[in-house]
């Protein structure tokens, strides 16, 4: 039992826990598909292609990479809009300069507010839509997402109320 020890502190003094790219930490410890699956703009479709374009075993373990190796899949997923067709990409025809990208992290997050504030100072439907609060894509309204309190009976509140006016009745008795 001693020796084994040892030998698990010796594989782990290769691991990187966090991998980081762009402004984002990645676990280390999981697959290179699941690792990059959790960066915002990369799904699993998007690692598995990843890993294929920088031939990276995509069921090793992230950390145990070389320093090469992850250099070059940080390369490959900045890169990824020009290795992949246009439709694949999460940007297509950018309203300010017509090109189609692949926004990853926080570039995905800032490019989707600006859009929304693009389209609540134009007054369109979906940007009325995102300042009243409402659904955008034609959801049903009628009998889903209400978000104020709720109508109903309350029958702890009864109960409580019911409770107390016992306990004063037999107060005076």
């Amino acid at each position: 039992m001693s020796e084994e020890e040892p030998q698990e502190q010796e594989e782990d003094e290769d691991l990187q826990y966090f991998v980081r790219i762009g402004q984002t930490d990645l676990d280390g410890t999981k697959s290179v598909e699941r690792s990059l699956s959790e960066l915002n703009g990369v799904g699993r479709r998007t690692a598995r292609i990843i890993a294929e374009e920088a031939e990276v075993d995509r069921t090793a373990t992230f950390g145990r990479l070389d320093e090469d190796v992850i250099d070059e899949v940080v390369e490959v997923v900045e890169n990824y809009a020009d290795e992949v067709p246009d439709w694949l990409a999460n940007r297509q025809h950018d309203f300010y300069t017509g090109e189609t990208t692949h926004e990853i992290g926080n570039e995905l997050q800032l490019t989707r507010q600006q859009d929304i504030n693009r389209m609540k100072m134009i007054d369109s439907y979906k940007g009325v839509r995102h300042k009243r609060g409402q659904k955008v894509r034609g959801q049903r309204t009628k009998s889903t997402g209400r978000t104020e309190g709720t109508i109903g009976v309350n029958v702890e509140e009864i109960r409580e109320e019911q409770a107390e006016e016992a306990a004063a009745e037999e107060d005076d008795e």
